[in-house]
């Protein structure tokens, strides 16, 4: 017992502090029992219904409940509904929460369509239920935080926020708290003792900046509790600085973040994560690394959907290009896909030649390898419903920058800074810069600069939501279009 020891009475100080040190992730208990309480949610509603139908529960019902939870759950998480660090707005959330549950409804339905009659199942009761659920819950949601933005309104509760550093970033923060009210910070102002300049990094001028003093007032402030939180948003560059500044605020009680300016680089679905405690940020990074399975279910239910629904325009299509000139019905031509893997993509020949290979023109308006009827096609894009096959055999989705040949990618890349980034994600038969308009030939560097520039917006900002809107403008505006030879 005597050789029994406190951890104090056996490490000294200097073996404490060698100890690694690891930074601990932020979790909202909040959060956490919305996720429950949404899952009990759903199955609750529908045993309403059920029960204001007078209508008994069976196991098909208890089928579709926790189908739906489950369903809904993954993709809630693929939208990021659950995060307290996205900080969305209450519109944006809504918009998460319908789109997570139009997928819920769209997977749990397809046995009504292909194994229906179930025995003794309300089809009714089934879709009061589907479209009841999301606008509770979204109600419920914007409830918890006008209640939250309510009670953290107090003045006297501690959350009274200062930013160090009066640059673009901490205009940011301030732009940021203020859309989040329900954080419950109220923010005191700038502090800044450095000469303002042209270079926003290191000080705003104009943009009705008012900062309240330097940094021996914040540390003044900190020391008269009239802070509890600092936000330090100086430029990386100021490395010593900030250490300063931390440093003097551990002669007080007030909690500092430091808010690195990582937005000088040009992020591509950046992405925040924890080795062991260590914290990483991924510069460029993929979309699907944490959603491939979402985007390919999305694939698989729409593709599938599509295919059965475009069978017979196909069989017609491939009789009139095998009628109208000599040749295949298919070509299919090699371009890079996802990680610069090599695929093979479908088409409809539409011309009188099947180039592939290291030298490939581009069509042009005109063009004399174009068939009559090829023309049409391209037109119409109609051309490319055979990659639906792509699409169904993973090496395509249906929505994502379009292929190009792999002459033109070799040739691009050295002229365009970011240009193989366009593969962190699988290519598509429509995007984003094909609904903007930039469909077609890209005869011009500018035109393929601004191609390029939509291709990474999207994988900058995909989403399932995304998604389904350029699918919707794909039926407006992305089948026909002037620059389609």
């Amino acid at each position: 017992m005597g050789s029994q020891q406190t951890l104090g009475a056996t490490m000294s100080p200097i073996e404490l502090s060698a100890k690694p040190q690891e930074i601990r992730l932020h979790h909202s208990n909040i959060l956490a029992l919305f996720r429950a309480f949404d899952s009990l949610l759903i199955i609750f509603l529908l045993w309403f219904i059920l029960q204001i139908a007078q209508i008994e529960w069976n196991n098909v019902y208890t089928m579709f409940a926790i189908s739906a939870v489950i369903i809904f759950g993954l993709f809630a998480e693929s939208n990021e509904i659950y995060y307290l660090w996205r900080g969305h707005s209450m519109l944006n959330l809504a918009s998460r929460i319908m789109v997570a549950w139009i997928v819920t409804e769209l997977i749990i339905s397809v046995p009504m369509f292909f194994i229906h009659p179930f025995k003794g199942v309300s089809l009714s009761a089934i879709f009061l239920w589907l479209v009841v659920t999301p606008i509770i819950m979204i109600g419920l949601h914007w409830s918890r935080r006008v209640f939250l933005a309510k009670l953290r309104s107090n003045p006297s509760e501690p959350r009274r926020v200062a930013i160090v550093g009066a640059n673009d970033l901490g205009l940011r923060m301030i732009n940021t708290v203020n859309d989040m009210p329900w954080l419950g910070y109220r923010i005191i102002g700038f502090y800044d003792d450095r000469i303002a300049n042209d270079d926003v990094g290191r000080r705003l001028i104009g943009q009705n900046i008012t900062v309240n003093g330097g940094l021996d007032q914040l540390y003044e402030d900190a020391r008269d509790d009239k802070i509890d939180i600092v936000f330090v948003t100086l430029p990386m560059r100021a490395e010593l600085r900030m250490h300063a500044v931390i440093d003097r605020l551990a002669d007080t009680t007030v909690t500092p973040y430091v808010i690195p300016d990582v937005f000088n680089f040009d992020l591509l679905h950046s992405r925040l994560t924890c080795f062991q405690g260590i914290p990483a940020l991924s510069i460029y990074d993929s979309p699907l690394v944490d959603n491939s399975w979402a985007k390919r279910l999305e694939d698989l239910v729409i593709g599938s959907g599509m295919l059965l629904l475009l069978t017979l325009p196909m069989l017609i299509i491939g009789l009139g290009v095998k009628l109208t000139s000599p040749g295949p019905i298919f070509f299919k031509q090699t371009r890079y896909g996802m990680g610069g893997e090599r695929i093979k993509v479908w088409k409809f020949r539409s011309m009188t030649v099947c180039e592939d290979g290291d030298n490939v023109t581009q069509a042009k308006q005109g063009d004399m390898r174009v068939t009559a009827f090829g023309n049409f096609l391209r037109r119409t894009s109609l051309d490319e419903l055979p990659q639906l096959f792509n699409v169904l055999s993973g090496s395509m989705s249906l929505v994502g920058p379009r292929p190009h040949a792999v002459a033109h990618n070799e040739f691009y890349r050295g002229q365009i800074k970011g240009y193989m980034l366009r593969h962190k994600v699988k290519p598509g038969i429509t995007g984003l810069a094909q609904i903007n308009g930039f469909r077609g030939e890209t005869e011009t560097l500018d035109k393929m600069s601004g191609r390029i520039a939509y291709d990474l917006e999207y994988i900058r900002n995909w989403s399932l939501l995304l998604d389904t809107k350029i699918l919707w403008g794909t039926l407006f505006s992305g089948f026909v279009g002037q620059q389609a030879y």
